[in-house]
């Protein structure tokens, strides 16, 4: 019996891969719990520094399996469970301690959606489809997709996309803010884990730090906020990756955080 998410972990970039490739990979229970097992796993590797999130086959993901739900014998029930579930996952994925990117193509639908868009960074294909899709079948989103487009669009935006379904590329999903990068068709993988190890080989603290203060930014007061960062940067400017990027500028040379990240 195949694996519903895949891990691999290859020079200290964790891949996570939802692989329901012939069903579009849809969600279902052991997917959810495929994934949050995985995010759980990869939070206890020290090695690793950058998780790229990933969907086998042709598709990223095309959000819940209709067809499991259809046939579950208590549908309120299972599907409390299974939003539950998937909730511990997107939850997972932003507690990270380290950069996490999204490497999107094909459709992202659904609970697609608020897997891909847990991540730091989002690299979508230019063909890519995003769709929120609930509505049509008579559902109100999950997986954080309500939250995450209010956050990122406004509410007026985030019900145009919610409420009518409508159906964006990813370039017009770069331009409202939702992507990061666009790449050309059948690139995303490679260039995603271009990234990550380019993440893996930084200054792993100080990315850790940031991609954390940007995560609470949204729901932290300005002046608490403020505080965050200023102990942030103060712990940072004391360890070995603080040490070597100043002296690195002020010798005008490339840093080398391959040693001092891991020490």
């Amino acid at each position: 019996m195949s694996t519903p998410v895949t891990l691999e972990v290859r020079e200290d970039v964790a891949l996570i891969g939802l692989s329901r490739p012939a069903n579009g990979n849809a969600i279902d229970l052991p997917m959810a719990r495929g994934l949050r097992n995985a995010v759980t796993e990869v939070g206890s590797m020290p090695t690793v520094g950058a998780v790229v999130l990933f969907g086998h086959g042709e598709q990223f993901c095309v959000g819940g399996d209709l067809q499991v739900f259809a046939t579950a014998a208590a549908p309120g029930v299972f599907l409390a469970e299974l939003a539950d579930t998937a909730h511990e996952a997107v939850l997972g994925l932003r507690a990270l301690p380290v950069p996490v990117i999204s490497a999107v193509h094909g459709a992202c639908a659904g609970g697609g959606i608020g897997f891909a868009l847990a991540a730091d960074l989002v690299l979508a294909e230019r063909t890519a489809r995003f769709v929120v899709a609930y509505t049509a079948a008579g559902l109100s989103p999950d997986c954080g997709v309500s939250w995450i487009l209010t956050r990122v669009l406004g509410p007026a935006r985030a019900n145009d996309l919610i409420l009518t379904n409508r159906r964006l590329d990813g370039i017009e999903a770069e331009r409202l803010g939702l992507v990061s990068r666009v790449v050309e068709p059948g690139t995303v993988y490679e260039e995603a884990l271009r990234l990550a190890r380019s993440l893996a080989e930084g200054p792993r603290d100080a990315l850790a730090r940031s991609a954390q203060l940007v995560r609470d930014a949204g729901a932290t007061p300005l002046k608490e906020h403020l505080q965050h960062e200023a102990e942030s940067i103060a712990s940072l400017i004391e360890t070995p990756n603080g040490s070597e990027g100043i002296a690195a500028f002020l010798q005008k040379r490339h840093p080398d955080f391959t040693t001092t990240s891991r020490s």
